[in-house]
Order: C-alpha cells, then sequence, then structure tokens
C-alpha cells in the first residue's frame, strides 16, 4: 500500500500452494527465516499458517497506524482485494516459485483464482493487470496455454543457452534479468530488445544500479524502493 501511496506503476508477488491448495505470497519455501513458525509452506494448510508472524523480522514492524497488520499472512487472494479496492490502475506481476511438489498445479489454481476476480483475460477496463513471472521455463508455457492473455516474464539471474543472442524459450514474452546479470552481461539488454523482447530488470535498489538500467533503456524496473526510482526518473 505504501508503493500505490507513492506512485509505483504496480506490485510485485511471489505465491506458493499451501497444502490444502491455497495461494499464499510467501518468498522462502521454507518458513524459518520470514516467520516465527518452521516446516515447509507446501507441508502447511492455511489454517496453520494464519496463526504466524510474518512480520516481526520486517524493519517496518511494529505496524504503524498508516499500514495494514505486517505480522498477518498475505494470501494472494487479500493482496488482489486490496489493491482493486485502491481505486486506480495497479500492475501485478505474480512470480510462481518452483520447484514445487504440487508441480503445474501452482499455474492452475493461479489462473483459476484470476478468473474468479476478473483478471485473467487482461481486459482493458481491468483495474488491476496481472503478469506471470517464473524462473521456470515450464511455468510460462502452463500460463501460455492457460491464459493466453497474460503477459509472461522469464527470470534470469544466470544465463541459459541461446538467450545471450536475445532468444527466449517459447512460452515467455518479457525477459527478467537480474541486475547482477545486467551487468556481468552488458551486451544482454541489447540482445533482447533488438530481437523484440521487452525488459524487466531486478532488484534495483541503489543508484549506480539505476543508472545502469536507464542507460539501456529497460522496460520495467522492479525494486524495493520505489519512491528512489520514482524522484530519480522524474530528473531524468
Amino acid at each position: 500500500m505504501r508503493a500505490i501511496e507513492d506512485g509505483a506503476d504496480g506490485l510485485e508477488c511471489d505465491v506458493r500452494l499451501t497444502r490444502d491448495g491455497h495461494l499464499v505470497c510467501v518468498h522462502d519455501r521454507n518458513l524459518k527465516r520470514t516467520s516465527n513458525g518452521r516446516g515447509l509452506v507446501s507441508a502447511k494448510t492455511l489454517a496453520e499458517l494464519e496463526p504466524l508472524n510474518f512480520g516481526s523480522w520486517h524493519p517496518a514492524y511494529p505496524e504503524n497506524d498508516d499500514l495494514p497488520d505486517l505480522s498477518r499472512l498475505l494470501t494472494l487472494d487479500r493482496l488482489l482485494t486490496a489493491i482493486r479496492d485502491s481505486g486506480r490502475p495497479v500492475r501485478l506481476l505474480i512470480e510462481t516459485k518452483h520447484p514445487s511438489r504440487y508441480g503445474a498445479e501452482v499455474e492452475r489454481r493461479l489462473v483459476a483464482q484470476l478468473r474468479r476476480h476478473g483478471l485473467a483475460d487482461n481486459h482493458p477496463d481491468n483495474p488491476v493487470h496481472v503478469t506471470v513471472m517464473s524462473f521456470a521455463a515450464l511455468a510460462l508455457r502452463r500460463i501460455r496455454s492457460l491464459a493466453p492473455a497474460l503477459p509472461t516474464v522469464y527470470l534470469l539471474e544466470i544465463l541459459p543457452p541461446g538467450v545471450g543472442r536475445g532468444r527466449l524459450p517459447f512460452g515467455a514474452r518479457i525477459a527478467g534479468p537480474g541486475i547482477g546479470l545486467v551487468r556481468a552481461r552488458p551486451g544482454l539488454v541489447p540482445a533482447l530488445k533488438q530481437a523484440g523482447h521487452r525488459v524487466y530488470v531486478w532488484t534495483v535498489n541503489e543508484p549506480d544500479e539505476l543508472e545502469v538500467v536507464l542507460k539501456h533503456e529497460v522496460d520495467g524496473v522492479i525494486s524495493d524502493r520505489p519512491k528512489f526510482v520514482l524522484d530519480r526518473l522524474a530528473q531524468v
């Protein structure tokens, strides 16, 4: 909500499936680092995850009056409802996390939930425009089959064969290299753009990183510091 208030075009989240089939916005497969629980997210039911504190590790905790309860588990359904209620258009980039014990069920459940919210067709009048991202090329192929209107981003931390020459795997429409890869391979973004692909770069938090992606004229900047990025963009 703070990012939306600061003027960010959209948000990014990760999703995992619980044991009883709910999509929750949790980055790690293991609960230990970002909650007071233990074990795997995929081995727990939603009812088992709900009582856990997911916020005490965060610098903004304890929550203040201007923010929702930061200790509460964020489900995809709650996130979709919150941004639909924000009163302005919001882009939502959803990363499906793999490998997963549930395999293709992650994408099937995601598309089903987007359909329930009326967001799977990316109609221009929708208040929320969804893009699906993954490091797993197969996950993007599933999304293209299940919901062909949804844009897809192939996330890159290392460079698979062919991608350096601008080729993306079938099902991927946008390239999503990490800032470390962009810096290590300065010819990557030009090759991708020359091949006709849009490029979103993550996670751009520092001034020198932002200058690199601005030089490359990338199409999307993913950052933990949206106001910093927006202020710099206003200057140029």
